[in-house]
C-alpha cells in the first residue's frame, strides 16, 4: 500500500507491505532541504560518519547476513573528502 503524509508542507511517500516494515522515501525528505537536487542531499547524508556508524548498527541488529569486516572499510573512509556512497555500494557488506 502506498500513502503519503505531510511534513512541514512536504509530501513524503510511504510504502507498507502489509507487515510490520514501512518503507519512508529519503528523496521526497530531501526534497525539503533542496527542491531542485534532492540527491544530492541524500549523497551529503550518505558520506557523513554518523550515517555509516548508523546504518551498520541498524544491520548488525537485523540483518543476519550483515558482513562486519567489509563494512569496516566504510567506517574508516566515512567523513574524508574523497569519500563516496551509493546504495548500490551499501548493498556489498549487508547482503551476500
Amino acid at each position: 500500500m502506498k500513502a503519503t503524509i505531510n511534513a512541514n508542507g512536504t509530501e513524503i511517500t510511504v510504502l507498507s507491505k502489509g507487515d510490520e516494515n514501512d518503507y519512508i522515501s529519503l528523496t521526497d525528505i530531501a526534497r525539503y532541504k533542496n527542491p531542485d537536487e534532492p540527491k544530492d542531499v541524500v549523497k551529503n547524508w550518505m558520506r557523513s560518519r554518523s550515517t555509516i556508524e548508523f546504518l551498520g548498527l541498524w544491520e548488525q541488529l537485523n540483518n543476519p547476513d550483515f558482513k562486519g569486516v567489509e563494512f569496516d572499510s566504510f567506517i574508516h573512509e566515512a567523513g574524508s573528502n574523497a569519500f563516496t556512497l551509493s546504495p548500490q555500494k551499501m548493498k556489498r557488506p549487508f547482503s551476500n
